[in-house]
């Protein structure tokens, strides 16, 4: 059977056979500079709420939808194709820490639109912008127990997983999305509840989206948080048919090279995304974390005249200059090139 057509973001593949293609930067990173209190955060709508909010960047669609609206313009002003919703966390499962489970679907509707509003700001003819609606881990893992004590023991299951996603996938869609990612994967069990849900949700509504999947190695192990090699976590989602696999989060551009390396190697068939982390933590830099746009940049750079990768873009501690640094460096460069006639051999 072959892949799907696409009833939203059917230009994506096209253009990733023409050239590299630039994702945003870090979310988080951004709303750090705004340097927002508590009262900023609840807005006059949750003034009363019985529990804190400070840190629950997904409310900020709600009650500053104008800082959202503004990191969405600073990437692409600086140049992104791609525009990552503001919904890492916005799942009911992950709201519940904050008692918010019931703004799940509120908070990923408008994200959604304001992402969709700032991308058909900046787009033309020649360079349209895309929406990707970002489905987030959660806190809590299908595979992996809470208690040290008990290994048995789960804090959440692939039903509650799956339900949560159905629900966030569903307003992502309506908001406005080209493009659903589940990104920075750490339980392969988790991403698949994910997966289950998108194409559940895809069946049901008619609808049907590319998928970008994009894990994240943890340490030098060289495997995700739940066991799985690179390759193994390949085979495990490869099923879904995805646009593009990549890797996200934990590291930074030189450490994350050895498994993009095994990733392309693998899956010979599939576009290739990547956006590390501004290297190592560090506490005394503006950002949080070692490298400059400078570092980064040139780093993607050598992974793109490599031939490794189709996107590009940053995670934690990057921000739009970090973009346009590597905008600029991989423009010259073709992305990775796949087989002619690639979505056939994708069939499942």
């Amino acid at each position: 059977m072959k892949l799907p057509e696409y009833t939203r973001g059917h230009a994506l593949p096209d253009i990733l056979h023409k050239r590299i293609m630039i994702l945003d930067g870090a979310m988080g990173t951004m709303i750090q500079r705004f340097k927002l209190d508590e009262a900023q955060y609840r807005g006059e709508r949750f003034k009363g709420f019985h529990k804190d909010v400070k840190g629950n960047n997904e409310l900020l669609s709600l009650t500053r939808p104008d800082v959202i609206a503004s990191i969405h313009q600073r990437y692409l002003a600086a140049g992104s194709d791609l525009v990552e919703t503001n919904t890492f966390g916005a799942t009911s499962v992950a709201q519940a820490d904050y008692d918010m489970a019931d703004l799940a679907a509120e908070m990923n509707f408008a994200s959604a639109q304001l992402a969709r509003a700032a991308c058909d700001k900046f787009s033309t003819p020649d360079k349209p912008r895309f929406v990707l609606g970002a489905l987030g881990p959660t806190p809590k893992t299908a595979s992996i127990s809470p208690n040290v004590n008990d290994p048995g023991e789960r804090n959440v299951n692939f039903e509650q997983l799956r339900a949560a996603y159905y629900e966030q996938a569903e307003a992502l869609v309506r908001g406005g999305a080209d493009v659903l990612l589940v990104e920075t994967i750490f339980d392969t069990l988790n991403a698949k509840a994910a997966l289950f849900a998108i194409d559940e949700y895809f069946e049901a509504s008619g609808e049907r989206l590319p998928l970008i999947i994009s894990g994240t190695v943890t340490d030098a192990s060289g495997r995700i948080l739940s066991g799985q090699t690179v390759t193994a976590f390949w085979y495990s989602v490869r099923h879904a048919q995805p646009l593009a696999i990549g890797l996200n989060c934990a590291l930074g551009a030189a450490l994350m090279r050895p498994y993009i390396q095994e990733l392309a190697r693998v899956a010979g068939d599939t576009f290739i995304s990547c956006y590390p982390n501004a290297g190592l933590p560090n506490p005394m830099s503006d950002t949080g974390f070692d490298e400059t746009p400078a570092d980064t940049s040139r780093l993607l750079r050598e992974f793109a005249a490599e031939g490794l990768v189709n996107i590009v873009g940053g995670c934690c501690g990057t921000t739009p200059e970090h973009i346009s640094a590597i905008r600029t460096a991989v423009a010259p460069l073709s992305g990775r090139v796949l087989p002619k006639g690639y979505r056939d051999k994708q069939a499942a």
